[in-house]
């Protein structure tokens, strides 16, 4: 963490729900908060077991973390 003030220290927190902002709530309109609350749920889902993201090799996060524990226990 960083001196008080600065920017940057949220940014991987916040960075997904620029994502979602972009990818989803932008493009599509919520009749209702019930209605938003499962929209954010669905699209966590996607987000977290579905989608590629570069950074870690084009593959999912859970995808991802599952081989990382293959590898601890073949270790």
């Amino acid at each position: 963490m960083g001196d008080t003030g600065i920017c940057w220290d949220k940014s991987p927190s916040e960075s997904p729900w620029s994502t979602f902002k972009h990818e989803y709530y932008y493009r599509h309109v919520c009749a209702t908060k019930a209605e938003l609350a499962a929209a954010v749920d669905i699209w966590i889902d996607w987000y977290t077991t579905r989608r590629c993201h570069s950074a870690i090799g084009m593959i999912s996060p859970v995808r991802y973390e599952q081989s990382l524990t293959a590898a601890a226990e073949s270790a």
